[in-house]
């Protein structure tokens, strides 16, 4: 069996079920699963589990994000994206300065509450948002809390006639619908837009710098190169972590419980460098949630 963790460079035009389809195809392994949905017009890291791997996707899906965009003044969209149709238009304002589009992106970094899009993997009812929004109808979205940890303008305004675009960073928490929050960006400063392009460029610790495409895993593969399969451990790199003792680890093998001087809830615990075990608090001791040592 493979085991690991893949930095995938997930292209343009494709799903995030897509990209998992192709690589079981590619490396004959069933056993395969991503950490964090992107919208198929969204590129970027796509953080893939492999094998025993998946034991810690759950994780690799919590973590923290890291996106670059682009928001467009001016218009909005049936999706919030460039693949919508246009459904309303608000022409932007001359007085309008980067000082005031600074002031309004400041006030969401923290926790927000987002409704997310009609045109989404939500499910209401037991079907998915997108699929009412296909059929035209219309449903009660439920609201979510969403952590902002840093959205900033990352580039000057570009004025096209009666519209405005500017690049973005944003520094989110897991569920935030960007395209969102490039609507209710618009909302606060009075006119209509949405979220024109979108990259994920770190997520679960892995960057977009050294993720891989689908070609270039394959072409690896034919030449028995497999050192793009990432250790499990690179999977936990966003939990606390904690390092155990032999007498510790005998103990986890058998699901006991040990006390730890610690307060995390939830703890990634080392032997030796490698991960032992996924290990949760309970009534002040910890028990294991998984154990990884085979």
């Amino acid at each position: 069996m493979i085991n690991g963790i893949i930095n995938l460079q997930k292209e343009a035009g494709m799903t995030s079920h897509d990209a998992v389809f192709k690589l079981r195809k590619i490396l004959h392994e069933k056993k395969i699963g991503h950490g964090g949905t992107l919208d198929p017009d969204v590129t970027g890291v796509l953080p893939i589990a492999v094998g025993k791997a998946t034991r810690v996707i759950e994780f690799m899906t919590e973590a923290g994000k890291v996106y670059d965009g682009q928001v467009t003044l001016g218009y909005a969209t049936t999706t919030e994206d460039a693949s919508g149709e246009i459904i309303d238009k608000t022409p932007v304002r001359p007085g309008l300065t980067a000082e005031d589009i600074d002031v309004a992106m400041a006030s969401f970094v923290g926790e927000i509450t987002q409704i997310p899009p009609m045109f989404s993997a939500v499910k209401v009812k037991g079907k998915k948002l997108y699929e009412y929004a296909r059929a035209g109808e219309f449903v009660e979205r439920p609201k979510r809390q969403v952590v902002i940890k840093s959205f900033v303008r990352t580039s000057c305004l570009e004025r096209d006639g009666e519209l405005v675009r500017f690049s973005f960073r944003v520094i989110c928490s897991k569920g935030t619908y960007v395209r969102t929050l490039a609507v209710d960006l618009g909302q606060r400063l009075g006119l209509a837009s949405h979220m024109s392009q979108l990259q994920r460029t770190a997520s679960a610790g892995l960057e977009l710098s050294k993720a891989l495409t689908l070609k270039e895993i394959e072409e690896m593969v034919r030449r028995d190169d497999w050192s793009f399969l990432l250790p499990i451990e690179v999977g936990l790199a966003d939990l606390p972590r904690v390092s155990l003792s032999e007498e510790e680890v005998a103990h986890i093998r058998h699901g006991r419980f040990i006390s730890l001087p610690n307060q995390e809830t939830v703890l990634a615990a080392f032997y030796q460098d490698k991960a032992a075990a996924i290990l949760e608090k309970r009534d002040g001791l910890y028990k294991p949630r998984k154990v990884l040592l085979s």
